[in-house]
């Protein structure tokens, strides 16, 4: 297999993603000018006291990254939690856990290709939030490809261990071929978005906001060969809340406060999908409409759904396919306990605190 480090862009002209931009930046969290009725709590029932902690959050800039951070700041939860977060914005994964490790952020929302690091004992998640449908193979249609065998011998690019290369990896076998059939180039989604429009790859795997941008300037021009909803028999994608272990056994009681604004931010945001993808657009400083568009690209859990998935087993599984998943692909080694790096515990107090034993 062809891997190429980076491909040369010359006068392409880099274009900006309907999102925010790839260096960090820090965004105080905002409480809304008029707290909706839904988030105060009832005269009859007094309102829980808590001491104010400060928490720095990070995030990526799309839906399933945001849309639950977005409707608990909006929404008034974390502050009723006693929890000041101010959000960064990241493009990664494995970016967001350096940053927990070197001390700048305490807790960090990941896709799924992230959680392999989480497996191999860098971070602990303490929150399911929600599965993704947002991956997609794309490809352009005038270097001659409307089907996945087409993709023999083309340049594609993708973000190693990221859940849009494990959907191209299951696409290529789909059609019998592997990465070695192909030219793999490694971009960050950015980069992609720039060379699948000026035309100097051929195909890419990526993710929302990007997979919307590229259609929209693509038109005709881009075919969609696969999506997570082909292979949903297969792999579940989660995404999580994770934080340092170290972080975690400090800050326990904090955990489950962060827990408890999540679980009723879920309960909302499903009912509520597109308020909130308005929410996310503002935040991200990102197009308005193209948020909207992602509003399909995840599986929105509620928090009600989260409190039955602990007692009957569901959330553990979920883990338990996404870590087989990460054993085929090379990116763990060995089976290892869930309990081990998932902290059902915090999740479960948080779930019983807020729907009751």
């Amino acid at each position: 297999m062809k891997k190429l480090l980076s491909l040369a862009l010359a006068g392409v002209m880099a274009l900006s993603l309907a999102a925010c931009g790839s260096t960090p930046s820090s965004t105080p969290a905002s409480t809304p000018a008029s707290e909706p009725a839904s988030a105060s709590t009832p005269a009859s029932e007094p309102a829980e006291e808590f001491e104010t902690v400060d928490l720095r959050v990070a995030y990526m800039p799309n839906m399933g990254s945001n849309s639950l951070l977005s409707t608990a700041l909006n929404m008034g939860y974390f502050e009723e939690m006693g929890l000041n977060v101010t959000l960064t914005e990241f493009q990664g994964g494995p970016a967001e856990i350096a940053a927990m490790a070197s001390g700048d952020i305490d807790i960090s929302q990941i896709g799924h290709g992230a959680h392999s690091l989480c497996i191999n004992g860098e971070a602990k998640i303490f929150h399911l939030d929600c599965t993704s449908l947002a991956d997609a193979v794309m490809a352009n249609t005038e270097k001659g490809i409307s089907s996945i065998a087409d993709l023999k011998g083309k340049t594609i690019a993708a973000t190693a261990g990221t859940s849009a290369e494990i959907i191209l990896n299951l696409a290529l076998e789909s059609a019998g071929l592997t990465q070695d059939d192909v030219t793999l180039v490694e971009m960050d989604a950015n980069g992609m978005v720039t060379a699948m429009i000026g035309e100097q790859i051929d195909a890419c795997a990526t993710w929302s906001p990007s997979t919307m941008t590229i259609a929209q300037n693509m038109g005709d021009k881009v075919i969609t060969l696969a999506t997570n909803n082909d292979y949903v028999d297969q792999v579940t994608f989660p995404s999580s809340f994770i934080t340092t272990e170290a972080f975690a056994n400090e800050n326990h009681d904090v955990l489950v406060r962060f827990s408890r604004a999540l679980l009723k931010a879920q309960d909302y945001r499903a009912a509520n999908i597109e308020e909130v993808a308005k929410w996310v657009a503002k935040q991200c400083k990102a197009d308005e409409q193209t948020m909207l568009d992602c509003v399909g690209e995840g599986n929105w859990l509620t928090g009600e759904f989260i409190n039955e998935g602990l007692k009957d087993g569901t959330v553990k599984t979920y883990y338990e396919n996404q870590q087989k998943v990460f054993i085929d692909g090379g990116q763990v080694t060995a089976e290892v306990p869930v309990e081990d790096y998932v902290l059902f515990d915090v999740m479960e107090e948080a779930a019983a605190a807020n729907y009751g034993a």
